[in-house]
């Protein structure tokens, strides 16, 4: 008797856990993304915001598993839902130019998605001027 409640409650527990949703792990899309974001010229101690625009190129959803900046001064964000076949996303990268030198600077930021290659580099370039 208690090996078929057991049962019961196992296939139970399993059949009200199913997704309707059909999620196909493996499936490889492309992306287009502008490499380079030019800041131009700043002043020392201001942030830089930039975006980039994702495009999925590809036949199925494009999901962006991570990104992540180059050092510290630069922080990155990313879309939480996947990106459909032929829709838009924005990647927005931070830069704070307290913590980099005067200068012409190139930071950058991988992002790892469900793409062939799966890492992609952009860029963000700046000339950090002294206060």
């Amino acid at each position: 008797m208690k090996k078929s409640l057991l049962f019961f409650l196992a296939t139970a527990l399993f059949y009200s856990c199913t997704n309707t949703e059909v999620v196909e792990v493996g499936n490889k899309t492309s992306m287009m993304v502008d490499p380079v974001y030019d800041a131009g010229e700043v002043v020392k101690g201001e942030l830089i915001t930039a975006k980039f625009n994702v495009e999925n190129t590809g036949n199925f959803p494009l999901v962006i598993a991570d990104v992540k900046g180059s050092c510290s001064c630069t922080v990155a964000s990313k879309p939480e839902d996947p990106i459909q076949p032929g829709e838009t996303g924005v990647i927005t990268a931070e830069v704070d130019t307290e913590r980099t030198s005067t200068g012409l600077i190139t930071k950058s930021v991988r992002i790892v998605a469900n793409t062939e290659p799966s890492v992609t580099e952009v860029a963000i370039k700046a000339t950090v001027k002294s206060k």
